[in-house]
């Protein structure tokens, strides 16, 4: 027995040395790269002064990124690939931690929902905290749009940004040159978004995985040079402006003029008068989307999505028309998204190309992915999550977007699936039971 446990450890000792020894070159590999590309990026800086612009040496941020490059890539050697165990220990404490989200969320989303039509109510809601509720709302609203098309079709959309535009000129050109109020322009440009969710799906009928998202990613840049160059329509890179905001039947939210919703009930007039309404607005739109989801998913059309996102070779098999399948997923999912860009451009009276960038769509695809495939509640924890986060690294502008890239790292890599990994069925005979991450496999494309 002795002889056995000694020859086992003197086993064990001549594979560590190996894969220490790996681990260590890998690691000065890792750590030369990002000292290579930091010389550029960090090691000088341009700072403004009296005479002009100055050089200012920081070759030691350059140093400090190489040592932490090559701390976290000979960590990752020996101890996360290593055979060691720590990533099976440290997924399995995140699953356990973010377990009960899976488990509580009949009761968690009536708290959430009844938080938020309070919130205004509350005494710490001030202009700054309404104006990012409206933000969170607003990008709530997109995450579930979004997650039609990624999270139960299973289509892989890194262009939603362009529905998002499409709604917000649509509005705004419609509003302007007709004169018309919001709540008639809205569903007017949310048929628009529609329409060109279908002009984005039949090209991409026969397209799957990084090809799809390939595509969609061009389409976002297609229609973002449009907008920038079709200067007669979209007035180019100068933006719209003047943008009508909403009314409360007929009542404007201003300080002076007829029909003025303070004059009419006899109050002080307050601007957060005005923001408390956009945030019904938004928070009214974003449950529609959310009922109108839940609705589709539990209809023989949500069924189809869900059965084209686990295989679409098995769906075609079964009879299923994925053509109309995909084109009823992309057609959905941007309605929402010109609902939500409508929205955007009349709170803010000015929109420009600016406002939709890759980077829109980047975050709106962390959303879904983060708070969980096909999840509702997900979805809306991820949002508030990110978004709300973002504020809270406000001061640290220059490091924010490193933070918040570390965290989706971490969160992908330990809870793949998301942070609300169950799955509830959508059909059920008897009883509904939550499906277990662990019993639904990866599928790859």
């Amino acid at each position: 027995m002795a002889k056995a446990g000694s020859s086992k450890t003197r086993e064990r000792g001549e594979t560590a040395w190996p894969r220490a020894a790996a681990g260590l070159r890998d690691a000065g590999l890792a750590a030369l790269v990002a000292f290579v590309l930091a010389i550029p990026l960090l090691s000088e800086r341009t700072v403004q002064e009296a005479g002009g612009l100055v050089l200012v040496n920081r070759w030691w941020l350059a140093f400090a990124a190489a040592g932490a490059v090559f701390a976290g890539r000979l960590a990752l050697n020996l101890l996360w690939r290593g055979g060691s165990g720590i990533r099976e220990r440290l997924g399995a404490k995140l699953a356990k931690a973010t377990a009960p989200l899976g488990d509580t969320t009949r009761f968690l989303a009536p708290g959430l929902l009844a938080i938020a039509f309070a919130l205004p109510l509350f005494p710490f809601s001030d202009r700054y905290i309404m104006d990012l509720a409206v933000l969170v709302m607003t990008y709530v609203m997109l995450g579930w749009g979004l997650n039609v098309v990624v999270g139960l079709a299973g289509l892989l959309d890194l262009g939603y940004v362009a529905f998002y535009a499409v709604g917000a000129y649509a509005y705004a050109i419609i509003a302007i040159q007709f004169d018309l109020p919001f709540w008639v322009c809205l569903p007017m440009a949310g048929a628009l978004a529609a329409l060109w969710g279908v002009v984005l799906g039949f090209p991409v009928l026969r397209l799957r995985g990084d090809y799809l998202a390939i595509v969609t990613l061009a389409f976002g840049e297609i229609v973002r040079i449009i907008l920038l160059n079709w200067t007669e329509l979209t007035n180019g890179p100068n933006g719209i402006s003047g943008i009508p905001r909403p009314t409360l039947f007929g009542l404007k939210f201003s300080a002076v003029g007829d029909h003025t919703f303070a004059g009419f009930f006899g109050l002080d007039y307050s601007p957060l008068q005005r923001i408390i309404f956009l945030y019904y607005v938004i928070l009214a739109l974003a449950l529609v989307t959310c009922a109108v989801t839940i609705r589709l998913r539990r209809l023989p059309i949500g069924r189809a999505w869900e059965a084209l996102r686990e295989d679409e070779i098995a769906c075609r098999s079964l009879g299923i028309n994925t053509t109309n399948t995909k084109l009823t997923a992309f057609a959905i999912g941007a309605m929402f998204g010109g609902f939500a860009g409508s929205f955007f451009a009349t709170r803010q009276g000015f929109i420009s190309p600016e406002s939709f960038t890759f980077i829109e769509s980047a975050i709106i695809l962390a959303i879904v992915v983060l708070g969980g495939l096909g999840s509702q509640i997900g979805v809306a924890i991820a949002a508030v999550v990110l978004i709300g986060g973002f504020e809270l690294f406000r001061e640290l502008e220059l490091y924010r977007m490193l933070i918040f890239g570390l965290a989706m790292v971490l969160i992908m890599v330990w809870r793949p699936r998301g942070l609300i990994a169950t799955r509830a069925p959508s059909i059920v005979l008897e009883e509904r039971k939550p499906i277990e991450a662990d019993l639904v496999g990866e599928r790859e494309r």
